[in-house]
């Protein structure tokens, strides 16, 4: 090796390692810079406390009207560690992720569109200070991901296995609804529900399946959901493999059909030459669902901010005479008072499961469409209502129209063509709607027109939350179109039309030849 060649070597060893220690001082997502805590108290005082509390004791104005409740920031403990399971706090980049992405579901919104990261940072060094659990603890270790189970139908074969063993089923539902058989709480004494596990994108602390064996790993500390880590197996506990493979069952049980998508706001009826005979019909199974987002009526009294159902699925079909609708939610109880499994989940008063079909009696051409809630002094809605009733009555049906909350009137449901019918199962109800298309009774009730746009609302009501009257979820106004048949006659008539003009644009070709001539 030559002088030269020796030199440049050196050189290029020595700036290698220089660029290698200017990189190891650069912070990491996993070791973050320390966040200006003063900077982050500005913020806190601007954004967060209306909701968590001055001193972030989650007794801000806000507190009462959300759920799930605030985060105690004083008591130091956190729903979604992804530190190792025996660390006592959270990461410092736990914090980072809640604020950033906030929580689906909750009142959490995220901030990462709203705030730099650096604001993001000062903010989780301001509400470590909130409480004394991070005093003296380093930031702890992430949780070992290594021993990953890739998914395989094995794997969730042995994850539905221990899912069962583990009796996950208790509380989640035999199929992951979320249909539970116990009374749930927090440490706080707050009502809590399972989550449903077939509706991933609810889920408050990301769905991958590291996500979920994080959880499953973890626990979720002051609620029902325990940890189903140790050092040992037995006793309730899973071994890391279980904890893989119960992770990749519960991933395939998401159904993501039924997640709601941004600009979806079409329910588009079926033509059927003959109508489902009820909510079990296979021929539902041909129909395109669409699904909306039910959120807590707070416009009129009595306002309601406490739902538990958050969805609602929903189909149609129709043909010359009739329309059908099937309506579909999940439901963590069949809310029938006087049942006795009923009575022992609900938390307070038990009152029926119901859901309801708002249309527009007159069918808007420019556009206006009548005030959502119940309609107003201009504007006639037509309601369908069902409610599950209870033990002693059965299930009932109504027709009603309204101009306004209080400007409610019943209609003959008979006269109509109105029936329903429906079932509860494993954590799921299914209700179908049927009515004529056209009734004697054009001031009050609807008139469906395949071809034509139609304001279209939905309600619902948890029993088993102590919902009714106007404490319910409900949908804003979306649209109904019943598609025209394209049977024969839309085929078929175009092919004559072209017959005839080819045809006679032949003749007329001739003739003029024959002028010619």
């Amino acid at each position: 090796m030559t002088t030269a060649q020796a030199t440049k070597r050196t050189m290029g060893a020595a700036l290698l390692l220089a660029v290698s220690l200017a990189l190891a001082l650069v912070p990491t997502a996993a070791e973050a810079a320390p966040g200006d805590t003063a900077n982050g108290k500005v913020l806190y005082e601007k954004k967060c406390w209306w909701c968590h509390g001055k001193t972030g004791e989650a007794d801000g104005p806000a507190a009462n009207f959300v759920i799930p409740p605030p985060r105690d920031f004083s008591l130091g403990v956190y729903k979604y560690k992804g530190s190792e399971p025996k660390a006592e706090v959270v990461r410092d980049e736990d914090l980072f992720r809640m604020i950033s992405d906030g929580m689906p579901g909750t009142s959490m919104p995220a901030w990462k569109s709203v705030l730099s990261d650096k604001d993001r940072w000062d903010l989780v060094a301001y509400i470590k200070t909130l409480t004394d659990m991070f005093e003296g603890t380093p930031n702890p270790a992430p949780i070992d991901l290594s021993g990953k189970i890739a998914s395989s139908e094995e794997s969730i074969s042995l994850g539905a296995k221990a899912y069962e063993a583990a009796k996950c089923f208790e509380c989640h539902g035999v199929r992951g609804k979320g249909d539970t058989i116990k009374k749930l709480k927090e440490d706080s004494g707050k009502r809590v529900w399972p989550r449903n596990l077939t509706k991933q994108w609810t889920f408050r602390a990301g769905s991958t399946v590291e996500d979920i064996y994080t959880r499953v790993t973890n626990g979720i500390p002051n609620t029902p959901m325990p940890s189903f880590y140790s050092e040992k197996t037995g006793e309730g506990k899973l071994s890391t493999e279980d904890r893989w493979h119960v992770a990749n069952y519960i991933k395939s049980l998401e159904e993501t059909q039924k997640a709601p998508k941004d600009g979806e706001t079409v329910v588009k009826g079926m033509y059927v030459a003959e109508l489902p005979k009820s909510e079990k019909d296979e021929i539902w199974n041909e129909a395109t669902g669409v699904a909306f987002n039910l959120v807590p009526q707070i416009i009129a009294k009595e306002r309601f901010f406490i739902p538990a159902n958050d969805l609602i699925y929903v189909k149609a079909m129709f043909n010359e005479k009739e329309v059908a609708f099937l309506l579909e939610w999940d439901d963590r109880s069949k809310s029938v008072p006087g049942d006795p499994v009923a009575e022992g989940i609900a938390w307070d008063t038990l009152t029926p499961d119901g859901v309801a079909v708002q249309t527009s009696v007159v069918i808007p051409t420019a556009g206006e469409k009548p005030y959502f809630g119940h309609g107003d002094a201009s504007h006639t809605v037509s309601m369908l209502y069902w409610t599950a009733g209870s033990v002693e009555t059965g299930p009932k049906e109504m027709i009603m129209s309204a101009n306004g909350i209080a400007a409610r009137e019943p209609g003959d449901a008979k006269a109509a063509g109105f029936t329903t019918s429906a079932s509860y199962e494993m954590g799921t109800w299914k209700v179908m709607m049927k009515r004529s298309l056209a009734t004697a009774n054009k001031e009050k009730e609807t008139q469906f027109e395949a071809g034509r746009y139609i304001p279209i609302a939905f309600a619902n009501w948890d029993g088993s939350n102590g919902e009714s009257g106007s404490k319910h979820t409900m949908t804003t106004w979306v649209w109904l179109l019943l598609k025209p048949d394209t049977g024969s006659e839309v085929v078929v008539i175009p092919g004559v039309i072209l017959i005839l003009l080819v045809g006679g644009q032949l003749a007329m070709a001739a003739l003029l030849r024959k002028k010619k001539s």
